[in-house]
């Protein structure tokens, strides 16, 4: 399986290359087009409301298809759609098409997201699920240092719709990665479903959720976690170009240090859980995100602005891990989908909201009190978390 994970490995780290060009370009012709960031917080809730109902199918759809022609066929259409961009662009910015194709997109990726983590068990093992994991979210962090600089210099230079071709050409090398993909064979006591009704699988993956008390727990976090801080992308970006008053270009460096710190805390992960258990790693990972997202928005140095970003990154990089390895470790095979599925969509339904909120806060009360709020609130859940089945885990 060593070969398969790795070139499932350099598919990913590909096409989180090609994600990241997109990450900032999205939001730079919003920003481009209409100076506000409250529309770049509404782009950002739109996208991620359809992939949060994508999350509430996505499930049960993964644990019936074949996953590795679903992850090819997302990878496909997200090609072509996000094609439509630069071409589209050519003859004059439409911002309505990035209401259409972010949304369609985000659905799509919510598909390919859980049938990706189903998978990796197949390729590596349960004993080897943290490492694997943290050696995926590595590289494909590395990528995403190249990715934002790169993302900057052509937003700079050509626009930033170029940048988007660039996501959707490496979504084209992906797919071409993933047809060499050998996927074990499911068990024999790990068949498809049977067709029992929507609403009764969803009710299978939340009854998981709920009888587990840490995974409980942690849907629960997480839930105001996401609400908190999915806007932060567009609040940095607003900052570093607004307030501070630069270029593209320093966007795309800060974006990438940024990155940094998301290979950081993905390269450690596995070592810190190892000594320290999966509670204190978590809670202690959530409680220093807090405190960067705090100082994010006050920072009046573009360096300190990257520093505060890359230790934000790298402690959502240690967090996440952590939580999907556990869901990984804990969840049976068969229903690994449908408890993806399940948590991503609980975890999520408030996110879209959050993003208008803070931005909308940051467009009239300052980017400063507006990621103040958000951190402290942020460090409120490590907190909480102390009270919690997570902290003895």
């Amino acid at each position: 399986m060593q070969r398969d994970f790795g070139i499932f490995w350099a598919a990913q780290t590909l096409s989180v290359f090609g994600d990241s060009f997109a990450l900032i370009a999205l939001p730079l012709l919003v920003l481009q087009a209409t100076g506000s960031v409250a529309r770049m917080g509404l782009l950002t809730a739109v996208g991620s409301g359809a992939a949060v109902l994508a999350a509430v199918f996505a499930g049960v759809v993964v644990d019936r298809a074949d996953r590795r022609r679903l992850l090819i066929a997302c990878d496909l259409v997200r090609m072509v759609l996000y094609g439509l961009i630069p071409v589209v662009w050519l003859f004059g910015p439409q911002l309505w098409l990035l209401y259409v194709v972010l949304p369609l997109c985000e659905a799509v990726g919510t598909f390919f997201a859980v049938g990706y983590v189903t998978v990796v068990r197949s390729l590596v093992g349960g004993d080897r699920l943290t490492e694997a994991n943290g050696r995926l979210n590595a590289t494909a962090a590395a990528a995403g240092v190249l990715g934002p600089l790169g993302a900057g210099l052509v937003a700079a230079w050509t626009g930033p719709a170029a940048a988007v071709g660039v996501d959707a050409a490496s979504f084209g090398v992906s797919a071409a990665c993933l047809l060499l993909v050998r996927f074990r064979a499911r068990p024999a006591d790990d068949r498809p479903p049977e067709r029992t009704g929507l609403w009764r699988d969803l009710r299978t993956g939340m009854s998981f959720l709920y009888g587990h008390p840490v995974l409980r727990s942690l849907t629960a976090l997480l839930f105001v976690f996401s609400f908190l801080t999915l806007g932060l992308t567009d609040l940095v970006i607003y900052h570093v170009k607004h307030d501070l008053g630069h270029d593209d270009g320093t966007v795309g460096t800060v974006m990438a240090c940024g990155a940094l710190g998301t290979i950081a805390g993905s390269l450690l992960v596995a070592r810190i859980r190892r000594r320290l258990g999966f509670g204190r790693t978590w809670t202690g990972a959530v409680a220093v995100c807090g405190l960067a997202f705090a100082g994010l928005g006050w920072a009046r140095d573009v360096r300190a602005v990257a520093a505060l970003g890359a230790a934000f990154l790298a402690c959502v990089a240690i967090a996440g891990t952590c939580s999907m390895s556990l869901r990984q470790e804990i969840t049976p095979e068969p229903l690994l989908g449908r408890v993806t599925s399940a948590f991503w969509t609980l975890h999520y339904s408030a996110a879209p909201i959050g993003a208008a909120v803070l931005t909308w806060s940051a467009e009239r009360q300052g980017t400063g009190p507006a990621a103040l709020v958000a951190g402290c609130c942020c460090a409120g859940i490590a907190a909480v978390a102390l009270l919690t089945p997570v902290r003895n885990a």
